[in-house]
């Protein structure tokens, strides 16, 4: 079985969680709590680093990780590895989420060297009996592994945030990549997997897999539904308040699953996604329009 190592984001614990198993770290976190993970780790050595997704928060602190073990393998998907191997695109982007917090979420982001990178697409078995598939949905260059000895799935944020004790899930969708129908697609494969439990990066390991992404599906379609009604504050409002119904008054708690899924990015990301959608409907109604408009004669 894979060891939790919490890395007490911003001082607080159940929020973002690495794994360790065999000398493989799951999604190492940010720079910000690279000391935790490395006393998590008690002195021993990683061996490779497998990537679910590039996002500040799951991998930020992947190269300052190889700076210390420069024998670290960095497995990635192909969409990810080019923003691993120079960041600043990847920088940019988060910058203009979190502006001024940017070093204070996130800390020091360096580059990893290409030679340490092995390209992943899905499909590939790693590492001995670790399986990997495409799983995109929260991000184009999400992937996840299964570890076929023990059945764990390590799921990055396809299968949500949910913070213990509770059950509830809170879906993270920030932009740029949201796509609900390849998120349902990716749901599906985890399902195929028919895993024992599911390893969330935010936060801690679930065992009630079937019920688990059930309250993905509903979330999604939820949010989904709510960014489509409604504009930014009202979204915020009411996911914000059902975070807290949720938690039943303990506010420690709700502030855990807000500072995992920001409920402005929350918003964002599916406006964005249902923004794209409605844009490429339009073109490919013009395009069939264009096809049955009648031939005219010179």
């Amino acid at each position: 079985m894979s060891r939790e190592i919490d890395v007490m984001h911003l001082g607080r614990d159940r929020v973002i969680c690495a794994y360790e198993l065999d000398g493989l770290i799951v999604d190492p976190g940010p720079t910000t709590g690279l000391e935790a993970l490395l006393e998590g780790l008690d002195g021993s050595e990683p061996r490779a680093l497998l990537l679910t997704h590039v996002h500040l928060d799951h991998a930020g602190a992947s190269g300052k990780l190889v700076e210390r073990f420069p024998e670290l393998t960095v497995y990635v998907h192909e969409r990810g590895a080019p923003h691993l191997v120079d960041p600043e695109r990847l920088l940019k982007s988060a910058r203009q989420l979190y502006g001024d917090d940017m070093d204070r979420l996130w800390g020091e982001v360096v580059a990893v060297p290409e030679p340490n990178i092995r390209i992943l697409s899905g499909g590939e078995t790693i590492e001995e009996g670790i399986r990997v598939e495409y799983t995109p949905g929260h991000a184009s260059h999400h992937v996840s592994y299964l570890h076929e000895e023990t059945g764990e799935a390590f799921v990055g944020d396809v299968a949500g945030v949910r913070i213990p004790p509770l059950d509830h899930v809170l879906p993270p969708t920030p932009p740029p990549d949201i796509d609900l129908e390849a998120w349902e697609r990716s749901l599906r494969t985890i399902e195929g997997w028919a895993p024992s439990g599911l390893c969330l990066t935010h936060a801690g390991r679930v065992g009630d897999v079937v019920g688990h992404l059930l309250r993905v599906r509903e979330g999604l379609a939820r949010q989904g539904e709510r960014s489509r009604a409604h504009g930014q504050e009202a979204f915020v409002e009411a996911v914000a308040a059902e975070v807290r119904a949720a938690a039943a008054g303990d506010e420690e708690l709700a502030e855990r699953y807000l500072q995992a899924a920001p409920t402005d990015q929350l918003f964002l990301g599916l406006e964005r996604y249902w923004r794209k959608k409605a844009e490429r409907e339009r073109a490919a109604s013009a395009e069939g329009e264009g096809a049955r408009a009648p031939a005219t004669r010179p």
